[in-house]
């Protein structure tokens, strides 16, 4: 008895399908290494550290300006000066004085100040808004602990007051990469099997016909 042989050619579409499977995986596989470098990162070391119990010990003005950048329209920039606002706290995890900043970015921005307001036209504006944010951390929060995160192998001498990332960034950099490489893999393996099917199929069709 002859044996029937079935062509197992890729129609045009189910080459189109195992392409954009293939490119999915890629896309999840590359997306995680890429994630895992400029994201995954700064938030691992963002969350070591620790949270710690702080109590304000001084709240002042240095008599230092700093410049920030305004924007007053679509094409329309300039700068303007901010006083200088330092909060100084005791950081319970190390019991020592260290400087509290609002998050990293404002750390990473001015690091010699506690707090940098939104940036208005008047200089006269800016100043009023740091002196309430010092009226605030002297009168209302005062002797009361709050909570602030201390990294004492990154920055011995810095508090923040909230963290920039939390737990959710590390189950964005693994979550979405992995569900498109699944679904690259499963787009694969289902244009696969349908092939193959289809072919025995063929093959079976042929045979009773034959």
């Amino acid at each position: 008895m002859a044996k029937i042989r079935v062509s197992y050619e890729y129609t045009e579409a189910e080459d189109k399908s195992i392409r954009l499977g293939l490119f999915l995986i890629v896309s999840g596989i590359v997306s995680l290494f890429i994630l895992g470098f400029c994201w995954l990162n700064p938030a691992l070391q963002d969350l070591q550290g620790k949270a710690a119990n702080c109590t304000v010990l001084s709240v002042q003005q240095i008599g230092e300006m700093f410049e920030c950048t305004f924007t007053c329209g679509t094409d329309c920039k300039g700068t303007s000066l901010y006083p200088c606002l330092q909060i100084y706290v005791n950081n319970s995890e190390s019991n020592s004085r260290a400087l509290l900043h609002q998050d990293e970015h404002q750390l990473i921005t001015n690091p010699k100040c506690s707090y940098i307001p939104p940036c208005e036209r008047e200089n006269q504006k800016n100043s009023e808004i740091v002196t309430h944010w010092q009226e605030y951390w002297k009168v209302e929060v005062g002797s009361q602990p709050f909570t602030c995160y201390f990294n004492e192998h990154l920055r011995p001498d810095d508090v923040l007051l909230r963290r920039t990332h939390d737990e959710t960034v590390l189950l964005h950099c693994f979550l979405w990469p992995l569900v498109t490489f699944l679904v690259g893999v499963l787009i694969v393996v289902l244009t696969i099997c349908a092939k193959s099917l289809a072919v025995k199929a063929e093959a079976i069709k042929k045979r009773k016909h034959s």
